[in-house]
């Protein structure tokens, strides 16, 4: 299946959809922080990532900025979670990454759904 990265500073959530993901057969690497976040993205290249906003060191939408500004990832579909309300100018300096907005509480199973959608390319609700 497919590597994908999630990062959350919450473990209760980074382990949820973690186990999630890989009942569906897709090797999950999780990083606790945007600094690990970033290091897993560029060693795995990973098809899709998975980003809470709020994260110590480097921030979930920075993050997306640097995925969006890098050419050997700046392709991978990301999904931001956030507790908070998504609005343009969250979303400014995002408009060249491929980038989905979920908010959070979420159900790990919409979310794996979402996901599958995604990576088979098929429309998806987000």
């Amino acid at each position: 299946m497919a590597i994908i990265v999630v990062a959350d500073d919450e473990p209760g959530i980074r382990d949820l959809l973690a186990y999630s993901l890989r009942r569906r057969g897709h090797t999950v690497v999780t990083a606790a922080d945007g600094d690990a976040a970033w290091q897993a993205i560029i060693e795995t290249h990973p098809a899709l990532i998975v980003l809470d906003v709020m994260m110590p060191g480097v921030s979930g939408l920075d993050l997306a900025k640097r995925v969006g500004a890098d050419p050997s990832v700046a392709q991978t579909p990301i999904i931001v979670t956030s507790g908070g309300v998504w609005d343009d100018e969250i979303g400014a300096g995002l408009t060249s990454v491929n980038i989905r907005f979920v908010a959070k509480p979420f159900s790990p199973r919409d979310l794996v759904s979402q996901i599958d959608s995604i990576l088979s390319g098929q429309p998806s609700d987000l």
